[in-house]
């Protein structure tokens, strides 16, 4: 069995959405300044690297990240390969990019995947993400989850509309999946969050396999 992890590293250098506090991991005990352990502590938002996020983030009344079912996060799952030059993800785009009716998770791998690559520490503001016909779409479809390649679903200059639609419909948005190594294909996807009470999202694990 193939493993591919799709997890961001996180560290002080970690690129995190423009104008969110960075990321600060610590050690904070020494065994070679005389304490028993070696002790890390870490701070970020729950949106840093590779994450989900849950209902609650577009509505106070939305369930939040430790009441998303497993059956959403593990389960087979399409990988899409989306043209570099398609800033837009509408519907015509993902049908014209082969996807496949009966789909329940789908990963968009994209243009986007070039700035983890090229540039990793720059925020850019023209990546690539999906409109609001796209998300209706997909919830037409049934999908329980949908997955992208850097920190948003929704285009920058319009963050709300394409996330309310899929969060409304309980999809689970998985933003920041690191597709460097993976190409388009069926796989298994396992995607396991913090079990972090009452939040809005939650940093993940994911990894893809291939029998």
């Amino acid at each position: 069995m193939k493993i591919i992890d799709i997890t961001l590293p996180l560290s002080n250098q970690t690129l995190v959405w423009e104008g969110d506090k960075e990321i600060t991991i610590e050690q904070v005990a020494f065994i070679n300044k005389g304490s028993d352990f070696n002790v890390s502590r870490v701070e970020f938002g729950v949106h840093a690297g590779t994450h989900i996020d849950a209902p609650y983030h577009l509505d106070d009344q939305g369930y939040s990240v430790e009441k998303i079912p497993f059956d959403k996060l593990v389960g087979k799952i399409q990988v899409l390969q989306i043209d570099d030059s398609i800033d837009l993800i509408t519907k015509e785009v993902l049908l014209g990019s082969g996807f496949q009716e009966g789909t329940e998770r789908l990963l968009l791998k994209t243009k986007n995947t070039q700035n983890w690559i090229n540039d990793p520490h720059r925020f850019v503001h023209d990546y690539a993400a999906i409109d609001s016909d796209a998300a209706a779409f997909l919830v037409e479809e049934g999908i329980k989850l949908i997955g992208i390649d850097y920190f948003s679903i929704s285009p920058y200059d319009d963050l709300k509309a394409s996330h309310q639609i899929l969060l409304n419909a309980g999809i689970v948005i998985l933003e920041n999946a690191y597709l460097v190594n993976v190409e388009a294909g069926e796989y298994n996807l396992f995607c396991l969050p913090l079990n972090l009470v009452g939040t809005d999202g939650a940093p993940v694990r994911a990894i893809l396999t291939l029998d």
